[in-house]
């Protein structure tokens, strides 16, 4: 038996819903396009009428059309982040390094369970680092150097046994340097310019938070 035909022109309306709007990656990175300030027109090919967003330049998916890396260094963007970057849940690389971007770091980063580098270096980021990043269990490169933060590193850090490279350097820090875990190995040039950052830190005889208020 033949379907009415009202069932078949419900159907064609349905195909014919641009289908990022359902797409939760696509949603999140088109509401970053919207917080940010693009002079040089590098956000143009982000389109939420396609299907997703791997044909967008800047954007790189996995072989199931997960975004993996958003790669925005040196684009001459200023504006903010947004909480909704927290969404993309395979990405590996968040490259935003080099712009004008202020505000702060979203808590949201922190559900990146897959995110191997977090390069927001060179902005005018203010505000805390979050502590969330500490669930980044998979992080190998932390690069927040060259903003305006502020307040402590957070000690959560400490548990991200992958993690490899920290710089911190010329922000507005405060309390000691850890030492343990991968920052064991981190040059203390990478904690320079922080004005108010004191350490190493002696575990049991120093405040991790001295002169952080």
């Amino acid at each position: 038996m033949a379907a009415p035909i009202w069932l078949w022109a419900f159907y064609v309306s349905l195909t014919m819903i641009p289908s990022v709007l359902g797409n939760s990656e696509g949603d999140a990175l088109y509401t970053l396009k919207k917080s940010l300030t693009d002079p040089d027109n590098v956000l143009q090919s982000w389109d939420p009428t396609l299907v997703n967003p791997c044909t967008w330049f800047h954007i790189t998916c996995n072989q199931d059309n997960r975004v993996t890396r958003v790669d925005l260094g040196n684009s001459n963007l200023s504006g903010h982040l947004v909480h909704e970057l927290g969404k993309l849940e395979h990405l590996q690389y968040l490259e935003l390094y080099k712009n004008n971007i202020q505000g702060t770091i979203p808590t949201e980063l922190g559900n990146l369970k897959s995110l191997i580098s977090l390069d927001l270096y060179n902005n005018n980021l203010s505000g805390t680092i979050p502590p969330s990043l500490g669930k980044l269990k998979a992080l190998v490169f932390l690069r927040l150097n060259d903003n305006r933060l502020t307040g402590p590193i957070p000690r959560e850090l400490v548990g991200i046994s992958s993690l490899k490279v920290v710089d911190v350097s010329n922000n507005d820090l405060c309390g000691t340097i850890p030492t343990s875990g991968p920052f064991e190995h981190i040059p203390l040039n990478n904690f320079e310019r922080n004005p108010r950052l004191e350490g190493p830190e002696l575990l049991g005889l120093v405040s991790y938070y001295t002169n952080c208020s």
